[in-house]
């Protein structure tokens, strides 16, 4: 199948690789083509015009930052004249109105649209195990299976358009909450003098433990950020999007109003682009650590 990849960062890039791995015919769109150019030495062609690449393609795949950059790149004039006939298959994060708001777009300019968000990170990418959840209709849950099982052995059907969006906004919500309150605790253990191995111990057999705590342990410890899985400034972005939707639906947001914060002040640390667990810079500077 020909299919476009539409933004080619840290989880874009691996998932372009999969497609061709997996034998489609794959051409790659980003916005900053430098951040590309080595792609065709893989076998993987770019162009600098996304009306080019829909052209070509009966299906368009989305991992672009937020639905800001979706309307940019397939929204404009002359590119939603090229949507008619093709597939919009979108999945990065956004929100569930944003979702459907694209879905009714995309159908008036002639083209299909549904959701498929990821969870799960580059190491997940390249064994083909995200979780893949997927907002459509049963009919194009099935037309589309074979290209998302590029990634998942088990694409999972969730609901219409929206309901996936819903999904993956309440995971990314712990994925957050759980950064801020580990990031917290470890301050809290290294300050008092407790020996890490010792709390790490006690966590691991409570009800407590999640495994991104060992996950991100070593980045913590050696406060080394690069090399990300997911950024803060992402993470940021994914956190407001939680808040938006979760005061519309009337919820208390409390627990996570001051997370983003925490994601602002790291970023202002430089460290917007680095691993999101850089938030421990700002929960725990290091120039403030008892010795």
């Amino acid at each position: 199948m020909n299919v476009a990849m539409f933004g080619a960062g840290l989880m874009g890039r691996p998932m372009a690789q999969r497609l061709k791995d997996a034998g489609h015919s794959v051409t790659v769109y980003n916005r900053t083509i430098s951040k590309v150019a080595d792609l065709p030495q893989a076998g993987i062609p770019i162009t600098d015009r996304p009306e080019g690449a829909i052209r070509e393609a009966e299906c368009l795949l989305l991992m672009l930052a937020d639905a800001r950059a979706i309307r940019d790149v397939l929204l404009t004039s002359s590119a939603r004249q090229e949507l008619a006939g093709r597939t919009v298959i979108q999945m990065g994060t956004i929100s569930p109105r944003e979702s459907q708001s694209l879905q009714s777009e995309i159908h008036a300019a002639g083209g299909g649209y549904l959701e498929a968000p990821v969870l799960g990170s580059i190491t997940e990418v390249h064994a083909g195990k995200l979780i893949v959840m997927v907002g459509a209709s049963p009919d194009q849950f099935r037309r589309w299976a074979g290209i998302l099982q590029s990634f998942s052995t088990e694409p999972r059907l969730i609901g219409p358009v929206g309901k996936a969006a819903a999904l993956k906004l309440a995971l990314n919500h712990f994925i957050a909450a759980e950064m801020a309150a580990f990031a917290l605790s470890l301050g809290l253990i290294e300050r008092q003098d407790v020996p890490i191995e010792t709390f790490m111990q006690v966590l691991r057999a409570s009800a407590l433990y999640a495994p991104t705590y060992d996950k991100k342990l070593p980045r913590l410890l050696k406060r080394d950020y690069t090399n990300p899985n997911f950024s803060t400034r992402h993470m940021l972005k994914d956190v407001n999007l939680v808040l938006q939707e979760a005061g519309k639906l009337g919820l208390t947001t409390s627990s996570l109003d001051g997370v983003p914060g925490l994601l602002e002040k790291t970023i202002e640390r430089g460290l917007g682009d680095e691993d999101y667990s850089a938030l421990y810079e700002t929960v725990n500077p290091s120039q403030d650590v008892k010795r």
